[in-house]
């Protein structure tokens, strides 16, 4: 999920922190540590736990966990939590993914994903729908686009856009992204994935947004 949304809320919290909370909920369903996300779920049966600590743009810092499970092949449900540890806001996520097509580790996959982020002290709720494009090549790695839109509680539908790529190096995967949505400034972000230990993943982006520095690190437990 992508969203760059910053709106003026009541009760005098601050948009930009809002916005962001929004973002990092949604981006724990990406699959970290991508934000942009991909028509991959998880195989039937099984999940993973996702944490991660966080700079966000106006120095915000948060943490964030997000557990998520496929009950039927090709469908997967996800949940998010972000605490942002200088104004104590936080934000809850629900999604649900199903990939549409037959997933293919060599060819094209297409998916849509829908969910809901609530922010507390004043940020409401917003509802999102995305659609997901993926295409893996052995050698090239893979692309994945994004295209859908956002409705905030205190506004109207914006429409969220991203590509990333990836590519497995050995025991490194490396990524790419560029990401946004109308009328507000693009991302772009890199970063990098290792699994350390069977299901053990440690992960970290670093990248750019309205000339600041946002960066994370994290890890991925699979079940």
């Amino acid at each position: 999920m992508i969203q760059q949304v910053r709106r003026i809320f009541k009760f005098g919290v601050p948009a930009a922190s809002i916005a962001w909370m929004v973002l990092l909920a949604g981006q724990a369903n990406a699959g970290r540590p991508l934000t942009v996300d991909d028509a991959n779920a998880n195989e039937k049966g099984t999940g993973h736990l996702e944490n991660w600590w966080a700079r966000e743009p106006g120095n915000a810092q948060t943490f964030n966990l997000a557990p998520a499970y496929a009950p039927f092949e090709g469908f997967e449900l996800s949940a998010a939590w972000a605490r942002e540890r200088k104004s104590t806001l936080n934000a809850t996520t629900v999604q649900a993914k199903w990939i549409i097509t037959t997933p293919d580790e060599n060819g094209c996959n297409i998916g849509i994903v829908g969910g809901s982020t609530n922010v507390s002290g004043g940020g409401g709720r917003t509802h999102y729908a995305n659609g997901l494009f993926t295409c893996n090549h052995k050698e090239m790695g893979s692309v994945h686009v994004n295209l859908g839109g956002e409705k905030p509680k205190y506004g109207n539908t914006v429409r969220t856009w991203g590509i990333a790529v990836e590519r497995e190096f050995g025991a490194v995967t490396p990524h790419l992204e560029y990401f946004g949505a109308r009328g507000e400034k693009p991302t772009v972000q890199a970063g990098l994935r290792s699994e350390i230990a069977k299901s053990l993943q440690l992960d970290g982006t670093v990248g750019r947004v309205d000339k600041e520095t946002v960066y994370s690190v994290g890890m991925k437990i699979q079940f």
